[in-house]
C-alpha cells in the first residue's frame, strides 16, 4: 500500500512528502485504533446482551453478521472527520451553501429508526448491511475488509477459548475515552464466569 501511495502519479502530479506522512500516519492510527475499539465495543454489546452472546456461541456461522451489527450499533466512530460541500445542498430540510463545513453523524445514521427496524436494541442476525460506521462513496474507508477480519478473527478466538466470559464490573462503571472522534472504552474488565 505504501508503495503505491509512494508511486501513484494523475498527470506527473504526486503526493507531496508532507502529504505521505500525513497518509501514513492516518492508515496506522485509523487502522489501529478503530479495530481495537470496533472489538471493544462489541464485546461490550455481546456481554450485556447475554441472548446475543449465547446465540453466536450456538451459531458461530452467525460471526459475519455480529461484526457488521456490532459496527452499526456501537461503532468505533461517532461521526466523520470535516468535509466540505462542493455545492449547494438541502439535508434534512437544512440548506448547505457550497464550500461548508459538514459533519456526519455515524453513530446517529446508524440508529436510524427509518433505516433499521428496532435500531437502538443489539440484534445479530439482523441485516445490518447499510450501515455507515466505514463510511460511503468516495469516502468509504480503505481499511474496512482488513478491520472485519480482525473482528472476525477476534469474536471467533472469544467464543471458542472464553465462550463464558462476563464483565468484572457493571456496565454503569465503565469509562469511555475523552474525544470527539473514537468512540470506545477505558478498559473492559472481563473474566471467565467459571473463575471467582
Amino acid at each position: 500500500l505504501l508503495t503505491a501511495l509512494i508511486e501513484v502519479s494523475e498527470d506527473e502530479d504526486r503526493l507531496s512528502e508532507g502529504e505521505l506522512i500525513s497518509m501514513v500516519f492516518l492508515l496506522l492510527v485509523a487502522g489501529h485504533e478503530t479495530t481495537v475499539n470496533l472489538i471493544g465495543n462489541g464485546i461490550l454489546a455481546l456481554l450485556t446482551n447475554p441472548d446475543q452472546f449465547a446465540a453466536l456461541r450456538a451459531n458461530p456461522d452467525l460471526v459475519d453478521g455480529a461484526v457488521e451489527e456490532m459496527l452499526r450499533f456501537d461503532g468505533p466512530l461517532m461521526h466523520t472527520t470535516f468535509r466540505f460541500t462542493t455545492e449547494p445542498i438541502t439535508i434534512g430540510g437544512i440548506e448547505i451553501p457550497a464550500g461548508e463545513f459538514v459533519w456526519a453523524g455515524l453513530a446517529a445514521a446508524n440508529r436510524d429508526p427509518e433505516r433499521f427496524v428496532d435500531a437502538d436494541s443489539f440484534d445479530i442476525s439482523r441485516d445490518a448491511q447499510g450501515h455507515l460506521a466505514f463510511g460511503h462513496g468516495i469516502h468509504f474507508c480503505l481499511g474496512a475488509p482488513l478491520a472485519r477480519m480482525e473482528a472476525q478473527i477476534a469474536l471467533r478466538g472469544l467464543i471458542a477459548h472464553f465462550p463464558d466470559l462476563t464483565l468484572a464490573t457493571s456496565p454503569e462503571e465503565l469509562g469511555r475515552r475523552n474525544s470527539s472522534l473514537i468512540h470506545g472504552l477505558r478498559a473492559l474488565p472481563v473474566r471467565p464466569a467459571s473463575r471467582p
